[in-house]
């Protein structure tokens, strides 16, 4: 499995990690609905065991469980991934998630205690909110890493003039967007001034929350339970949801060429930008990471990558 540098670390990171989004499980504000811990570990265990070398999640996934679940799937194997984690989001005593980027200096202490680390490998502001707080949690930040309490230090959600705000205090390693072929926000200015100035880009949600891996149907959208995030999400709604379903459909037909999933296709869609180090895949349990891990090696030709950008320029939600 081919491995590329992120950014300006000494970290060479697999093409995809894996994202445990998902296995926070369910009961807080941005869940996908409940979750098994034993499925989560085992996805975790066979994720490692097929090359991934890199682990994302986040402090409020779980409002802290999915720490906790990686810490336990890694006391059970001998693979030691790289672990990248994100701060800023808090919950209080009910249950609700906010912005504040004044806590990560503790923030970062909860997620070693949890994660059972001395040190993080990638540390990333989760989201930049607060804006007139940006500069003093970037001080913050670079202060963890000089403290040896972090590794790595990169941001996620941000916009060029926010990285140029945060660069003038500490040089930062990279930045998380989100990234697929229905969220292309980043392709004008975030992704080129990312690889101009060797911020490694790693694109999360390259699936769409699962909207492109040729098994979402519009029966399962009807019956994702109450505490799934996407029964509310723009694009499992009409008439976006039409079109996305026709999307993955198409990228199916596509696979099929080459034996892989359309949310293989997906993956290599995102992969295929120069300025993608690596995509962020999520997995539920181990046959969710078997369908997917073909994305670590197959790679678009180019022929069919130029089909499917003419597919998505006539079809134009």
């Amino acid at each position: 499995m081919d491995r590329k540098k992120l950014g300006n670390s000494d970290l060479e990171i697999t093409p995809i990690g894996f994202g445990a989004w998902a296995i926070g499980g369910g009961d807080w504000q941005f869940a996908w609905g409940p979750q098994d811990d034993n499925d989560s570990i085992a996805a975790i265990h066979k994720a490692l065991d097929l090359g991934i070398n890199w682990i994302d999640t986040a402090a409020v996934y779980g409002l802290g469980h999915s720490e906790e679940v990686v810490a336990r799937a890694l006391k059970s194997t001998s693979h030691k991934p790289y672990l990248f984690t994100k701060c800023g989001l808090v919950w209080n005593e009910k249950r609700e998630v906010l912005n504040d980027l004044k806590q990560i200096r503790r923030e970062a202490e909860d997620s070693l205690r949890r994660l059972q680390v001395d040190t993080i490998d990638l540390y990333q502001v989760h989201w930049p909110k607060p804006d007139e707080q940006v500069e003093e949690a970037w001080g913050v930040m670079a202060d963890l890493k000089k403290e040896g309490k972090v590794r790595w230090i990169g941001v996620s959600n941000f916009s060029v003039s926010q990285m140029e705000r945060a660069s003038k205090i500490a040089p930062i390693t990279s930045n998380q967007p989100p990234y697929s072929m229905l969220n292309r926000d980043v392709e004008k200015e975030i992704l080129p001034f990312c690889q101009k100035n060797n911020i490694g880009t790693i694109s999360y949600a390259p699936m769409h929350s699962g909207l492109l891996t040729g098994a979402m149907t519009r029966e399962r959208v009807a019956n994702f339970p109450e505490d799934d995030f996407r029964r509310r999400a723009k694009n499992y709604q009409e008439p976006l949801l039409s079109r996305n379903l026709a999307v993955a459909t198409f990228l199916g037909e596509v696979g099929r060429r080459h034996g892989v999933s359309a949310g293989v296709v997906a993956i290599a869609w995102v992969l295929h930008h120069s300025a993608v180090t690596g995509a962020i895949v999520g997995g539920r349990n181990a046959k969710q990471v078997e369908g997917v891990v073909a994305a670590a090696t197959f790679r678009l030709p180019e022929d069919e990558f130029q089909e499917i950008q003419r597919y998505l320029a006539e079809h134009v939600a």
